[in-house]
Parts: structure tokens; C-alpha cells; sequence
């Protein structure tokens, strides 16, 4: 009887309202009461495609403890939400949890919840998975766990949105295998990080250099200005376009907090990337950005190829991406400077 109830109700399920969904929810539903694991198993596999199937069956055999029962409705069926998906891997065990990381879309709270509580297999499953969205603190997490797991380290290495400056964290502790491996998969990147890990953070970070300029007379004007909110990418702007080096190096410290010792060595670097991503993180304009680009010393040797590929990096860059990055470039100089 209940698989011809079920018949009837997969094969005309795409024209049936939710009445008559909710009808078919009571029917399977008294009806699947009792049975047997392997009947309730070929329950869930006929339902888990379907997309308006019924909803409180759905959930019961998601829920149940037998893993070939559960498995089908938890990596296929779109009825279970983000809470009742966090509900089963805070109850079930980790065969419960392996199948929802197999699942084709996994929003942020349920991909988080399975790198919190999920063993080895299920957090390199989700590692894997396209379709899996992180919170930073997800992918955070899903960095820490890679350390001493190079198959981990790999698969998160790879993911096409993993910040940069988590991508940079895990690069570094990486094994060499394992850098060797995503160097070949992703050269570009890695060039970046590599530079972000060499170049530009030592510049950045120094070692406490005395300074080249005098910020004291800039440091008063714009200081003023800042107090008084009036400190905003117009002024910026109007700073950089009239060659004012100092005013426009104290205006980036104030507003990004960023020490003014770092902002010099970028500017007199032969990689001045930061100085997009301390712009794009004001959210600043590329016109801004250009200005300020150009009180670099050695810009007047650049090409107007070079020039070009500054605002292109510039226009893909993501101001979240760019915020983070300045933490990780703060959280680096802090390190360097605690003692041992």
C-alpha cells in the first residue's frame, strides 16, 4: 500500500497544490510508521529528488538513526533547511554528517557547523565542495584544521574563496608538497601570496626604521580635518592630485589605522599593491586610487601596461577581501613585534 500511495504521489507530484502535498504527508506518513529500515530506505530514495515531497516525512526519515534510511533525503532533498540541517549534526553521528557535505548547495551555517563538528572525512569532503559557502570564521576554522593534513591543506588551498590573507596563512605552513602542488594548480595566486609573504610584508612590517619624511606639519592639518569628519575621499584625493606626499600618507594612517612607518616603505617599494588595497578597502574610487599610485617615486618609470594592470588588480579587488587583508597585514606586524 505505501508504495502505491507513493507511486501516485511522485508521479503526479508536479501538479499537486500543498493540499494535496499536505494529504499525501499524512498518508505516507501513518503508513511508513513501523516499517522495516529497508522499506523505509526505498522510501527516502523515491522522495529525496522530489521537490515539494512531503515535508514532515521528509524530515523524519532525514532524522533517522539508520544511515542508508537518512543518507539520500540529507545529500539530495531541498524540503530540509539550514535548521533543520544544523539540528541533525549537533544529534547524529558522523555518517549523518558526511552525506549533508556531500549536498550540491550548503549555506554558510550548515558548511560551519560541519567543519565545527565533523571528523577528517566529512571536513575534506566540505573542503571540497564548490558548493559549500563559509563564513570567515568557517574558513578560518577549515584553515587551522588543514595544519598536519596535506590532503586538507590542499583542497582548502584551492577553494576560489578563500581570502587572500587566509590563503597566505595557509601557504606559509603548508608542507613543501603541498605548496609544490598548489604553485602548479594556481601559479598567479601563489605569485601574489609569495610576494605578500616576502616583498610587501617586509616592507611593511619593517624593523622600525627612522622615516624619510616629516609628517609633523601634515600631521596637524589632517589630523584637524579627521576630527572634525571633514576627512573624506575628496580630500584625499585633492592631496594626491597636488603631489602631497605627507598629507596624503597621514591621511591613509587615520583613516585605514595603518602605522605611517609601513605606509612609506610601500610607497618608496617596488611593490606598491598595498596602496590599492588601502584604498580599495576606504572604498575609494580608481581615479582616487590612481592619484595616489602616483606619488609613488618610481611610478614615472612605470608603462602604461603597468598602469593598466594596477587598476585592472584594482577593479577586481573586493573591499572585503581588502579589509581582510589589511587585518592580516596588521596581525603580522604585531607578531614581528611581540618578543620572544
Amino acid at each position: 500500500m505505501l508504495r502505491r500511495v507513493t507511486d501516485l504521489f511522485v508521479n503526479g507530484a508536479s501538479v499537486y497544490t500543498e493540499e494535496h502535498v499536505a494529504l499525501f504527508d499524512d498518508v505516507i506518513g501513518r503508513l511508513s510508521r513501523g516499517i522495516e529500515a529497508k522499506a523505509r530506505a526505498e522510501l527516502s530514495n523515491r522522495l529525496a529528488p522530489v521537490p515539494n515531497a512531503p515535508i514532515a516525512v521528509v524530515k523524519a526519515l532525514g532524522s533517522d538513526d539508520a544511515i542508508e534510511v537518512a543518507a539520500p533525503i540529507l545529500t539530495q532533498s531541498g524540503r530540509l533547511g539550514d535548521d533543520d540541517l544544523v539540528e541533525i549534526i549537533n544529534s547524529k553521528g558522523q555518517d549523518h554528517l558526511l552525506a549533508i557535505s556531500n549536498r550540491a548547495q550548503l549555506g554558510h551555517v550548515v558548511a560551519d557547523a560541519l567543519v565545527e563538528r565533523g571528523d577528517q572525512r566529512v571536513v575534506r569532503t566540505v573542503a571540497r565542495n564548490s558548493g559549500a559557502r563559509f563564513s570567515d570564521a568557517g574558513l578560518g576554522l577549515l584553515v587551522k584544521r588543514s595544519q598536519q593534513d596535506d590532503v586538507l591543506a590542499e583542497s582548502v588551498g584551492l577553494r576560489q574563496d578563500l581570502p587572500q590573507d587566509l590563503f597566505a596563512k595557509l601557504f606559509s605552513e603548508a608542507s613543501h608538497a603541498v605548496q609544490e602542488r598548489l604553485v602548479a594548480a594556481n601559479p598567479a595566486q601563489v605569485g601574489d601570496i609569495r610576494r605578500v609573504l616576502s616583498g610587501i610584508t617586509a616592507d611593511a612590517i619593517g624593523s622600525g626604521e627612522q622615516l624619510t619624511y616629516d609628517y609633523s606639519t601634515a600631521r596637524v592639518a589632517v589630523a584637524a580635518l579627521h576630527a572634525s569628519k571633514a576627512l573624506d575621499e575628496s580630500q584625499v584625493c585633492n592631496f594626491a592630485k597636488h603631489g602631497k606626499f605627507e598629507e596624503t600618507a597621514v591621511a591613509l594612517e587615520l583613516l585605514c589605522e595603518f602605522p605611517i612607518d609601513a605606509i612609506e616603505r610601500v610607497f618608496l617599494s617596488e611593490n606598491p599593491e598595498l596602496i590599492l588595497i588601502l584604498a580599495k578597502s576606504l572604498r575609494f574610487s580608481w581615479e582616487t586610487a590612481g592619484h595616489i599610485m602616483r606619488l609613488c617615486p618610481n611610478s614615472r618609470c612605470w608603462s602604461e601596461m603597468k598602469s593598466e594592470t594596477h587598476r585592472a588588480h584594482f577593479e577586481k579587488l573586493q573591499v572585503a577581501t581588502a579589509k581582510r587583508v589589511i587585518r592580516f597585514y596588521k596581525v603580522r606586524r604585531a607578531a614581528s613585534k611581540t618578543p620572544s
